[in-house]
């Protein structure tokens, strides 16, 4: 219900500030004037008629507050004007002033309201007192209504607030029992008001908050220390419950005591406590907001275990109680193994259940006391206090790569998750949280690099290998600045047409220290650092631009091979990246050939296939290095736009005088020819290899047999001398 539908007329205080009117009803126009003379001052409006019906007229128009009414008027009598007056309740004092003398009149005049009856003339000099008490009595009785109109409408107002205040207002007696309730309680805590009165506070306070909540339901004081924003749990009635699956609301509860204004209000020990007059405001969404805050900041969204800020916190208290008590810390550091291969070939959405479950399993190994925490990504980290011995730790990594060993299902696929593990032990491997984690992060990576699927305690050898590498590492990009790369090339025969069809460019680092370096020793790391797209694209720029060079040396009937890491098919700009250098120096598509390995086809995703297409669309050539070392698929040679397969080098030095049949290259061979895809062996170093695999109708190869890997300058002298040296050779 709108407050304002409750309120009546209620007059404004300039209302009572207006003149106040006087209106003179006669039919005699000497008495009028001489009334008008009589009664006429400051604050006054003095108004006139002759007859009862303008009486009335005015009276309907007009706040009148006092009339002299004649009662012998020329068309009704003055009385019946009176009780026109007291039956629509008119706000208006009268004064009867008449010269009828029975007293009949003046009775029934008196009966309907008239507030003096004034004889004419006899009593007319009387008529100026009345007429002052007539209208001071009215502007009290005014003043008098005006307040009691306002009482009530404060009255009102203090009820309709307190009765819609989103806020659970009550008042309890001495005893702590309630008094008064709002109807706020029904639809907060599910209680209806009667149930509640008469009731101690107790009946809404939860268990174990009464202790805490006794303080504010009994509050007795009223200054400023009185109970403000104390939390209490207050009880739901059965199912009222709302949030989650608690039984409860979280309310913030001031409260004050309430005293007898009667009483002395000076003296303390005089006034009478009536009881407690509280407010409980509900903040259980504020609360539950603030929950959920707080743990989105200590917590992974995606498995909901600890983050590393609140692993770190972990970590440093159970250093400290370590420091204390004794006793040891483990920190293992784990990484799954193969897990971009799910997100790469299934998609974010299935990685992220495949980690779901992984934590799942991982919380299983724990103890009671260890924390599992996610670093990020498909990295773990796991706190293991109180062990008595560094090797304990071993239990729990044994535990967990136990427990990987089942399959997950990933759409329906099992799919066999492993994990490397690197264990770093308190006070032993660091004196602080940054380094154990790492130091278990160093030794997690020693496991990789030794096979994976296995755990691994932190060494001080292991240290020393780190810091070689990150020296290595950060020397790899000071070479990227100081162009410390140079291209060495390795040429591609052709033995029925003994001559040089093509040449692979192969990038060395000329370390200043440690000499001429090769891919292997420093192309992994430059992966893991994010550093290989510049080293792609100047091994691009320098493998075209010395093709273009032999070009202009009319040397136009050779390819040249370039390695691309399988990172590169990630990004977006690799296509235009790699047709930007053709385009630069004017080279027919062609003569660019991109070496990929299988590692590439595994992701099998569309975006990988489109970049791939479009090169083909380009004229570059795309080749299949290391072909039949991995997954090879029958599947991915007919949906991938692959122009040639390479003949891996393990499988040419299987061919030897006492083994004359290779099996595996006769079937590359046949799939190649099935296909329709160029063909190249690599790693021949034997005229033996060399006629077997032509017999077996791999005509191009290379390998130590015709050349090494030569510098440009090199190079050319081959291609002048190429058709000799290689008759030779085939002879």
């Amino acid at each position: 219900m709108n407050f304002f539908s409750w309120t009546k007329f209620n007059p404004s205080p300039e209302w009572f500030e207006q003149p106040q009117r006087i209106l003179i009803v006669d039919d005699e126009a000497r008495i009028r004037s001489s009334l008008r003379l009589l009664l006429d001052g400051v604050g006054r409006e003095i108004l006139e008629c002759s007859t009862g019906s303008d009486a009335i007229a005015i009276l309907k128009s007009q706040e009148i507050a006092l009339v002299l009414l004649d009662i012998n008027l020329p068309d009704i009598s003055g009385l019946d004007v009176m009780e026109w007056i007291t039956k629509f309740k008119k706000p208006t004092a009268v004064i009867m002033v008449s010269a009828d003398e029975s007293i009949d009149s003046a009775i029934r005049a008196l009966r309907n309201g008239v507030v003096e009856f004034v004889r004419k003339p006899s009593e007319l000099d009387k008529i100026q007192h009345k007429v002052d008490n007539a209208l001071h009595r009215s502007r009290l009785e005014r003043s008098h209504a005006l307040m009691t109109a306002r009482l009530e409408q404060s009255e009102r107002l203090h009820r309709f607030l307190v009765e819609n205040s989103p806020d659970l207002i009550y008042t309890l007696d001495p005893k702590g029992c309630f008094m008064f309730i709002n109807g706020r309680v029904e639809s907060l805590l599910g209680y209806s008001r009667g149930e509640l009165i008469g009731c101690k506070y107790t009946t809404i306070v939860h268990d174990e908050d009464v202790d805490q909540a006794q303080y504010a339901f009994t509050e007795r004081r009223s200054d400023n220390r009185a109970t403000t924003n104390v939390e209490v749990r207050l009880k739901c009635k059965n199912n009222n419950y709302r949030h989650f699956e608690s039984r409860h609301i979280v309310a913030m509860l001031s409260a004050m005591g309430v005293y007898d204004d009667s009483s002395d209000q000076q003296n303390s020990l005089t006034r009478h406590f009536m009881g407690t007059y509280g407010v409980a405001r509900d903040i259980t969404e504020r609360k539950i907001a603030e929950e959920t805050i707080s743990f989105q900041a200590l917590h992974d969204h995606l498995t909901h275990l600890p983050n590393r800020r609140l692993f770190k916190d972990r970590l440093d208290l159970s250093i400290t109680q370590s420091t204390r008590y004794g006793g040891l810390v483990g920190v293992m550091f784990i990484d799954l193994d193969r897990f971009k291969l799910v997100n790469d070939t299934h998609g974010h959405a299935e990685g992220d259940e495949l980690l779901k479950n992984v934590a799942l399993r991982l919380r299983n190994c724990m103890r009671a006391g260890d924390t599992l925490a996610r670093q990020g990504g498909d990295e773990f980290t796991v706190l293991l206090p109180d062990l008595f011995h560094a090797e304990d730790a071993s239990i729990i990594a044994e535990k967990i790569l136990d427990e990987l060993k089942a399959p997950f299902y990933v759409r329906g696929q099992e799919f066999r998750a492993t994990a490397s593990i690197g264990i770093a032990v308190y006070p032993r491997d660091g004196d602080n949280a940054d380094v154990l984690l790492k130091n278990a992060d160093i030794a997690m990576y020693k496991v990789k690099a030794n096979g994976k699927n296995d755990y691994m305690f932190f060494s001080a050898e292991m240290n020393a290998c780190y810091h070689e590498r990150i020296s290595l590492e950060n020397e790899l990009r000071q070479a990227i600045q100081e162009s410390e790369f140079e291209l060495h090339y390795q040429p591609q025969i052709s033995v029925s047409g003994d001559r040089i069809v093509g040449l692979e460019a192969l990038i060395r680092w000329r370390h200043p220290l440690h000499g001429l370096l090769n891919p292997s020793s420093f192309i992994d790391m430059a992966e893991e650092a994010g550093l290989i797209c510049d080293i792609t694209d100047w091994v691009l720029a320098e493998a075209c631009g010395q093709m273009a060079k032999w070009r202009e040396m009319g040397m136009d009937d050779l390819r040249i091979s370039v390695n691309v890491s399988p990172l590169e098919f990630d990004r977006n700009d690799v296509v235009e990246r790699i047709a930007c250098n053709i385009k630069k120096f004017n080279l027919p598509a062609n003569v660019l050939e991109i070496e990929i390995t299988e590692n590439l086809l595994l992701q099998d995703v569309s975006g990988v296939i489109d970049k791939m297409r479009l090169l083909r669309d380009r004229g570059v050539r795309i080749s299949i290095d290391d072909f039949g070392t991995r997954y090879s698929s029958l599947n991915y040679l007919r949906r991938f736009p692959i122009s040639t397969i390479k003949i891996d080098q393990s499988f040419v030095k299987d061919l030897a005088e006492e083994k004359r049949i290779s099996p595996i290259i006769h079937a590359i061979v046949g799939i190649a020819r099935g296909f329709g895809l160029h063909l190249v062996a690599e790693g021949v170093e034997t005229n033996f290899q060399m006629k077997t695999l032509n017999e077996l109708g791999c005509d191009e190869m290379q390998g130590f047999l015709f050349s090494k890997p030569v510098p440009a300058a090199e190079v050319e002298l081959l291609l002048r001398d190429s058709t000799s040296n290689i008759s030779a050779v085939v002879s």
